[in-house]
């Protein structure tokens, strides 16, 4: 037995032994930066400030440059990604600095937590990955795709695979409004499943059911769906979509503020883009035609009672986003040509009006797109609050004929690069406080987030004057610039400015374990 172990002491890799010295150090707290040293043993931060001489210890040099908490993705779609044994490096999240990353989120991912986490534990994964419990996933697989109410079997059937989720190490409910069949829940189903959540101290977690001329009501919605489940609230990707909504940004904070004040936690994030993404169908079908499955959904467009109105609708929809000026395809696999365009454009150069794009494209499985429909100014309103945290919303990327939105590979960086040390619209230490100890708090991580000894060693260094996004809505598969290291549990994800595609330092990490 004994030449087997120390074959396998021999096989394992050092274990880490890293100072950083003389680095501008930004420990997560919103606090000024000092300048000093951090030095990382194993899979944890062994001392922060001044650390003296280390036998056998590797230097970096952090002159000039920053060493901060690695940053917490609060919202991201990287469920199958990192599943995959081909992305599950998560690249394009490392490269941003990011070292713990939200899955399950607008309600919809992996039911079964323990099945899921077991996956990702036994192939390895570039990131720490926390999920939620997923509604809409829950609810489909209790009734299906219907428009009506739970029975109580039904119910009962949600409430308890909610409370198998939390068993399992979720870290709260999750819910996407917006989209099916949770669009067909009464707020009454949904506390009910937050209740389940709130035995396990979970949170909940919503993209609201509306985003713009309801975007208050929704709110409201949250609000109470936390006060009468005793969960704390988060909104996800808070925004004010839609000409008609632009401008209600200060009022929506103004609702949320007083929840606040009366003792209720609400919390929000945001991505640093005047642009959202999500299905086509999500964003011009309204929500009553897309009941049932595929097969029923395709037969309503020439249905002679319900396509005319179907037809309708989606042309009024349009006309609020200008005629399809402001919706970019991101992904469309029946024709990757028309990947990156407008629906206005591509029914110009089609010689055809939007609608009949549109139709097209519902009819031959759908497409991902980009909206623009947002302003800087309410943005920047959100981007102020002490309670709102940066999230991506994007999922795990890599180059290809698609053009996906480039917050995938571009959030940390522009929240950072482009609104702190840039445009100076929050401070350096405020952007990456949004970035680590405030989704740390969010989630009640008692040992990440913040740059301490004790705490597990997600670090990341970066040169203050190169940190930069290079994604664009035109060319978004580019990765972040300016990253010199990412240490994932200790584990060297980015070195020397280098991705290490065989890093495998992540974790699934259990709620209440």
């Amino acid at each position: 037995m004994l030449p087997l172990l120390l074959a396998a002491a021999l096989a394992a890799p050092p274990e880490t032994n890293v100072v950083i010295r003389n680095a501008a150090i930004h420990d997560g707290s919103g606090e000024k930066p000092v300048v000093g040293d951090v030095h990382i043993v194993g899979d944890r931060v062994k001392a922060v400030g001044k650390v003296g001489k280390v036998d056998g210890a590797k230097e970096i040099d952090g002159t000039g440059l920053v060493v901060c908490p690695g940053f917490i993705d609060l919202h991201t779609h990287c469920d199958s990604g990192v599943q995959a044994k081909s992305t599950r490096a998560n690249k394009n999240y490392v490269t941003q600095g990011c070292t713990t990353v939200v899955t399950g989120n607008c309600g919809s991912g992996p039911v079964d937590v323990a099945a899921y986490f077991k996956k990702l534990d036994e192939q390895g994964i570039g990131t720490n990955v926390i999920h939620l419990a997923t509604h809409n996933s829950i609810r489909e697989q209790a009734m299906g795709n219907e428009n009506r109410k739970p029975t109580s079997d039904e119910q009962k059937k949600m409430e308890e695979l909610v409370d198998k989720a939390m068993a399992d190490g979720a870290w709260g409910l999750s819910t996407g409004l917006i989209y099916n069949p949770g669009t067909y829940s009464e707020t009454e189903e949904i506390i009910g499943l937050a209740k389940a959540a709130a035995k396990h101290k979970g949170i909940y977690a919503s993209h609201i059911r509306d985003e713009s001329t309801g975007l208050l009501v929704a709110i409201d919605e949250a609000i109470r769906i936390g006060k009468e489940s005793g969960c704390p609230v988060h909104i996800s990707h808070i925004k004010a979509s839609g000409k008609a909504a632009h401008g209600t940004s200060g009022k929506a904070v103004a609702a949320i503020e007083a929840a606040r004040k009366k003792g209720q936690t609400v919390t929000a994030d945001q991505y640093p883009y005047i642009a959202s993404s999500t299905s086509l169908k999500a964003t011009v079908v309204p929500s009553r035609y897309r009941e049932g499955g595929t097969k029923e959904y395709v037969a309503r467009f020439d249905d002679p009672v319900v396509g005319p109105k179907l037809k309708a609708d989606i042309e009024k929809a349009l006309d609020g986003r200008a005629g399809g000026k402001t919706i970019q395809i991101a992904r469309y696999s029946p024709n990757t040509k028309w990947n990156g365009k407008t629906i206005a454009a591509i029914a110009e150069a089609e010689k055809k009006e939007p609608i009949d794009i549109v139709l097209e494209i519902e009819k031959n499985g759908g497409a991902q797109i980009v909206n623009f429909g947002m302003t800087e100014e309410d943005v920047r309103v959100y981007m102020k609050q002490p309670w709102v945290a940066t999230a991506s919303d994007g999922g795990v990327q890599t180059p290809g004929d698609t053009v996906p939105h480039p917050r995938s590979y571009g959030t940390f960086p522009r929240k950072i690069g482009l609104y702190a040390i840039e445009d100076k619209v929050v401070t350096l230490e405020q952007a990456i406080r949004s970035s680590s100890g405030l989704p740390a708090d969010i989630l009640k991580l008692s040992d990440r987030g913040y740059l301490k000894a004790g705490n597990f060693a997600d670090v990341v260094v970066f040169d203050p004057k190169a940190y930069r996004d290079t994604a664009t809505f035109d060319k978004p598969h580019q990765y972040a610039a300016g990253v010199k290291w990412v240490f994932v549990n200790g584990v060297a994800a980015v070195e020397d400015g280098k991705h290490q595609p065989d890093a495998m330092g992540g974790k699934a990490l259990r709620h209440g374990k």
